[in-house]
């Protein structure tokens, strides 16, 4: 005979619940260190990788880049303005001559088609790096001179509009005196010995006599010329005190203009400057008959030597 209850729902047993401590077995002598040792290592590691997910990405050390290393036989210049008009093609000459190029700019003024054009010139690693930076922070210049190992820095970065300055004195004296102060600094906290200094030829004012030679007396007569003076003199001290023992260079232009030889850079002035008066903008009115006409009582080549260390000198040419 078959069961009877065959239709009747069997009873199953309530379901156990399972204590930690009835899972691992604590009470055996044996088996406690094992499982508290894998405990203890399964909290370090995930201990760890929190660690590593929650750290800045500043904080992680990155990898070690040439621009980093002194490197016998290349000679690693900072180009500050680099994407400026004067800067730019001064790094061009540079990284011809086979210098190593960083250039540092805060695009306020400068041209990024200009920077895209010296990579696309010289894309090999190792030769040219940008970065953008404005040298009135103190912590970001010192850690660019931290991370990069210069040998001498070409100071182009500033405002350059002697109209403009007369409007706006306070920026012209923090971009070009203070700024530059920031520049000096950050070279004497990191041992870099050379400096060429981007001045102007505002710095002479209104000369008695011409034409203006190095002992003509610099008395500028504009927020412009002021603060490039005050950044000479700045310069020229540090450079002669015992502690700095720098070699230093200062440049004075008159009315840089023209282009690179072969058309791959030139000067791109933007159009709300161009009342300030640069001769350049005067010329781009003329020619798109903005302006009636363009009268040129003087040409000026200035040709300036320029010396980035005792065995290399070249020279740019500016019409």
């Amino acid at each position: 005979m078959l069961p009877t209850n065959r239709g009747r729902p069997q009873q199953r047993p309530p379901p156990r619940s399972w204590s930690f401590s009835e899972m691992v077995d604590f009470s055996d002598p044996k088996r406690r260190p094992r499982h508290l040792s894998k405990l203890v290592m399964a909290a370090l590691l995930t201990a760890m990788c929190v660690l590593m997910l929650t750290q800045p990405p500043c904080h992680r050390r990155p990898a070690p880049s040439v621009f980093s290393i002194h490197q016998p036989g290349v000679t690693h210049v900072l180009v500050t303005g680099g994407a400026g008009y004067i800067g730019s093609h001064a790094a061009l000459r540079l990284l011809k001559d086979s210098f190593r190029v960083t250039i540092v700019d805060n695009l306020s003024r400068g041209n990024i088609g200009a920077i895209k054009v010296l990579q696309n010139l010289f894309p090999e690693p190792g030769r040219l790096q940008f970065i953008q930076a404005d040298l009135g922070d103190p912590k970001a210049v010192n850690r660019i001179f931290a991370e990069n190992a210069f040998d001498a820095v070409m100071h182009f970065a500033a405002v350059a509009y002697v109209g403009e300055s007369t409007l706006e004195p306070l920026r012209y004296y923090h971009n070009i005196t203070a700024n530059t102060l920031v520049v000096l600094e950050a070279m004497a906290t990191h041992n870099v010995k050379t400096l060429i200094y981007s001045s102007t030829c505002a710095t002479y004012g209104e000369p008695e006599k011409m034409p203006i030679t190095e002992e003509t007396p610099q008395f500028p007569i504009n927020p412009y010329g002021k603060a490039k003076k005050m950044a000479e003199d700045i310069i020229l001290d540090f450079s002669k005190s015992k502690k700095a023992d720098m070699a230093v260079m200062i440049l004075r232009y008159f009315n840089v203009i023209g282009s690179d030889p072969e058309g791959r850079l030139g000067e791109a002035p933007r159009p709300e400057l161009r009342e300030h008066g640069r001769i350049s903008g005067a010329c781009f009115d003329a020619a798109l008959g903005i302006i009636p006409g363009l009268k040129v009582r003087l040409t000026i080549a200035v040709c300036c030597a320029i010396l980035l260390s005792e065995r290399s000198i070249f020279w740019l040419l500016f019409f």
